[in-house]
């Protein structure tokens, strides 16, 4: 059992240098690099392209560890280089500003356009946290429990909804706000917006985990072990169903 708590552990603390790393890349790092270049004088269109180089950067190096190219990476290198092409063409920064909108509008429809397939978006981020040990688990609730088929595809509509909310504000941003504080306005709505989703995501899987034993997300404690509630499995499950 405590193999099983270190291994959770483990897991856990690795999404989280994850997240924080992504985080700083896409959000944070680009909104200080454009602040820092305006307070330099560079030109509005060329602080956003070069504070937008940041993510594109990361999404190819990032590519290049992992040795494969994840939908995401092309995406941001894509809009990217066609907003700084028009950008350049126009002069206009503000076509810079609504690469952001792109960005998670294509997200929002293709984590939309899952709901159509076999799998949902949801089932498959869930089998990246589970890891190989909880494929068996998790295929086998698929096939098996209507409410997590149901509980999947929900999380998925929410979380493709919450990418075309966030393109429709960024839109509003970029045409209506001054450039100079668009920026900053559209970093606070993405991450107030990712806060909800993941806020949301781990109240609905705390609350399917108790009602039907089996968690949306993460491993579920080994059957055999009739480990009561409280106990180090428990908790290690618990964190793995965050």
């Amino acid at each position: 059992m405590e193999a099983v708590v270190e291994t959770v552990q483990r897991r856990q603390a690795e999404r989280w240098r994850a997240l924080g790393l992504s985080l700083s890349m896409n959000l944070f790092l680009p909104l200080v690099a454009y602040y820092v270049l305006r307070a330099r004088d560079v030109a509005q269109w060329q602080a956003l392209l070069l504070s937008g180089a940041i993510p594109a950067v990361h999404a190819l190096a990032t590519a290049l560890v992992r040795r494969r190219v994840e939908f995401f990476d092309v995406l941001v290198v894509v809009l990217l280089a066609m907003s700084a092409g028009l950008a350049a063409i126009s002069g206009s920064p503000r076509v810079m500003l609504l690469k952001d909108a792109a960005i998670p509008a294509v997200l929002g429809l293709w984590i939309v356009g899952t709901l159509f397939a076999a799998r949902p978006f949801a089932y498959h981020f869930g089998c990246r946290l589970r890891g190989p040990d909880g494929a068996e688990s998790a295929e086998h609730a698929w096939r098996e429990l209507p409410e997590f088929r149901a509980a999947l595809r929900g999380l998925t509509a929410l979380w493709g909804g919450a990418q075309l909310l966030d393109a429709a504000l960024s839109v509003v941003w970029a045409l209506e706000l001054p450039v100079d504080l668009a920026p900053v306005v559209g970093r606070i709505h993405s991450f107030a917006l990712l806060g909800a989703m993941v806020a949301l995501t781990v109240l609905r899987n705390r609350a399917f985990n108790a009602r039907f034993g089996t968690p949306l997300f993460g491993l579920r404690a080994p059957a055999a072990s009739h480990v009561p509630s409280g106990a180090p499995g428990h908790v290690a499950d618990d964190a793995m169903a965050r």
